[in-house]
């Protein structure tokens, strides 16, 4: 595996007869289909296959990965143009396996909502141990606020990931509120009546875990949000469940502010079977322009985490989005654009604009001017930015990473996840 800065001058093609492979592999592995041309600075991860089948008469996804002693998810996660019981066609040609094989297996979670791309969905499924659909909420009598679930679950299946169901304290106007997660911690008739509705709906729908996603607790809340935590997951245990606890990105233990006082890391840690590091939104929608996740405040989370919580309980947050910023930032003013890894790579190419990368926080960015005549900023992640973060899960031998959230394509972190960890299966 290669990361392939492009440099002026640089075509597709020059690529291709550098590095001894397809073009076609290139642009597959980049998300590159209809990008205008290649920009200067933009990141291309270029996978080396050692060996290619080429597709006979007869012959299916499953009997060509029997024929090499392989499954047929691993054929998907270094095919990504295959998609489960599509029907090959003869002459084509599959990637068995590439050179430089993955030696370490980990746990891959993604978070996604119900109306999420089908095409996207299933091409990021085969490469996650864990699938969780954002979310269930609750009303004041403990009635759940269901989402339309059922088809992903079943697709979740397909790939052999297991469909985890999400609890916050979203309200039946779709916005998060405080006040109805304190009523929830503080009144156990409401814990058992809303942990009974949750174990009828994972068991009748085929759920195989819960996601607790309890975010901006109040300070006063913070006992009680434990015993909330011990309770569900005593009856999630009991009932043959497991627990997952998001947790804000906190350095200390005594770190101030609404988002962090209630996340007590070593007690949640005892309680929970896995937590998932919130660890981006540095650079955020009302926030001046920054990176995402900029490496060096990822690392001081972690750093943090493994002095509280057991490494191999640990999964890393990873955000699968950019930030586009009118400049100048007016705080109070400016709002970000939320947008994609890779049409942030589109919005360079159209503008003819050089992507640079932060050696600090290992992040690309880069500036252009609008039609309008504004200036504006990106900050994104690559398949670099990407690299420093996985090489954190390796380095501090973390369980493994979530994504928030799969809603939007981004090849190249899943050929680089293929190429530097086994993803571990449970279905």
């Amino acid at each position: 595996m290669t990361i392939h800065v492009v440099q002026p001058g640089d075509t597709l093609l020059s690529i291709a007869n550098r590095y001894g492979v397809s073009q076609q592999r290139i642009i597959m592995d980049n998300g590159l289909y209809g990008l205008p041309y290649l920009v200067v600075g933009q990141a291309l991860i270029i996978l080396e296959p050692a060996t290619i089948h080429t597709v006979q008469p007869g012959e299916t996804l499953y009997s060509i990965a029997n024929l090499y002693g392989i499954t047929p998810i691993i054929l998907l996660q270094r095919n990504p143009n295959l998609i489960r019981n599509r029907q090959l066609w003869v002459g084509e040609q599959i990637t068995i396996n590439f050179r430089g094989e993955p030696q370490r297996e980990v746990s891959i979670n993604g978070y996604a909502y119900p109306f999420i791309n089908r095409n996207i969905l299933q091409h990021a499924l085969p490469f996650l141990t864990d699938f969780t659909i954002f979310g269930y909420g609750f009303t004041v009598n403990g009635d759940l606020i269901p989402v339309n679930d059922q088809e992903l679950i079943n697709l979740a299946y397909q790939y052999s990931a297991a469909p985890i169901l999400l609890l916050s304290s979203i309200t039946e106007e779709g916005t998060f509120s405080g006040e109805r997660a304190s009523l929830l911690f503080n009144d156990i008739q409401l814990q058992n009546t809303v942990i009974n509705h949750l174990l009828d709906v994972m068991k009748q729908k085929g759920y195989l875990g819960l996601d607790i996603d309890f975010e901006y607790v109040r300070q006063e809340d913070s006992e009680s949000f434990l015993r909330f935590l011990e309770n569900a997951t005593r009856q999630m245990h009991e009932n043959g469940f497991r627990v997952n606890v998001d947790l804000a990105p906190k350095t200390s233990s005594e770190q101030a502010g609404l988002l962090y006082e209630a996340h007590n890391y070593a007690a949640i840690g005892a309680i929970a079977d896995t937590v998932l590091l919130m660890t981006y939104e540095w650079g955020y929608t009302y926030g001046p322009p920054m990176a995402v996740a900029p490496l060096p405040n990822v690392r001081q989370v972690v750093s943090y985490a493994v002095t509280q919580i057991p490494k191999e309980k640990i999964m890393l947050g990873i955000p699968n989005y950019g930030y586009n910023w009118m400049l100048p930032y007016e705080r109070g003013i400016t709002q970000a654009t939320t947008i994609g890894n890779d049409y942030a790579i589109r919005i360079a190419a159209e503008n003819g604009v050089t992507i640079q990368f932060d050696q600090t926080a290992q992040s690309p960015f880069f500036e252009y001017w609008a039609q309008n005549g504004r200036k504006h900023i990106v900050w994104f992640e690559d398949v670099r930015s990407i690299q420093g973060k996985f090489n954190l899960i390796t380095e501090f031998g973390l369980r493994g990473g979530g994504y928030w959230n799969l809603m939007r394509p981004f090849a190249q972190n899943w050929a680089l996840l293929s190429q530097t960890f086994s993803v571990k299966k449970v279905v």
